[in-house]
């Protein structure tokens, strides 16, 4: 573990320079041109050390993960065989009903998830059913945002995971326990929602996109970050896949109406 953790921390000059331009991008909200950093970012594990340090460099809680390529019409999109995370910070996740300026964003998109909050401590040994257990969850609404032009859907997938996995917010609808609100493990891959962009039905999609069952996004990412030497807290939420391909975000009201009690989520986007 301490070897992993060293790894995360040990960061090359090309790295460093990635982590501090991507801050500034995210500070200005000025986007980067692709081509001044395609090819530089050789690997997963280097790509993770940029966020690693991107995530030092905003100085504030982190308020859990995204998760990204939980699909494989999403994998084959961006050449790969399995998921990737992205460390949010607190003030990224907001609670339903939601506001906020387009003029805020770069290039967001709008995507249909499954929240998991933590309420007890979580292991990667743990079965889908103590992972119920353990959590609550929500309905939401994801906005992804890049800080590079262009970028969807062919931004290299090592920059998309430097990028703190294109991170821009999320909104966390209604709590519940997850074990309360589910009677079993099949049940979560078989929730419902009709994705609405000023109350006219844009996408509809499953939670069954999500791994096959969004419980499986969630285990996926606590075996992940222990090899980081990281750990999820109790109270940070973990956002764990769009169940649909995700359409750009407009100006206007985005609604997210889910079954299985999970309520409806909203967003209102202004210029």
């Amino acid at each position: 573990m301490e070897k992993q953790q060293n790894k995360v921390a040990t960061l090359t000059e090309t790295e460093e320079k990635l982590a501090n331009t991507l801050y500034q991008a995210y500070t200005t909200n000025k986007p980067l041109d692709v081509k001044d950093w395609s090819n530089q970012i050789f690997d997963e594990e280097s790509a993770y050390r940029v966020q690693n340090q991107l995530m030092k460099l905003k100085n504030e809680a982190v308020g859990g993960y995204k998760i990204s390529l939980t699909s494989e019409e999403t994998q084959k999109m961006f050449a790969s065989d399995s998921p990737l995370y992205g460390a949010q910070v607190k003030s990224r996740f907001l609670h339903a009903p939601a506001n906020f300026a387009l003029s805020d964003m770069l290039e967001p998109l709008v995507e249909v998830e499954l929240v998991f909050r933590v309420d007890k401590t979580l292991s990667p040994d743990d079965s889908f059913a103590q992972l119920m257990q353990k959590t609550s969850v929500a309905g939401a609404l994801e906005v992804p945002d890049c800080r590079f032009k262009d970028w969807f859907p062919s931004l290299e997938k090592n920059l998309v995971v430097s990028d703190a996995a294109v991170g821009g917010l999320v909104v966390v609808g209604d709590l519940f326990s997850t074990a309360v609100a589910f009677e079993n493990v099949k049940d979560l891959a078989d929730v419902h929602c009709n994705l609405k962009f000023n109350n006219e039905s844009l996408k509809k999609g499953t939670s069954s996109e999500v791994l096959g069952n969004p419980l499986k996004s969630l285990r996926w990412l606590v075996a992940k970050l222990q090899q980081h030497g990281k750990n999820l807290s109790v109270g940070q939420y973990v956002s764990t896949g769009t169940f649909v391909l995700p359409p750009k975000l407009q100006e206007g009201t985005w609604s997210a109406h889910f079954d299985n009690g999970l309520g409806n989520v909203s967003l209102t986007v202004t210029k």
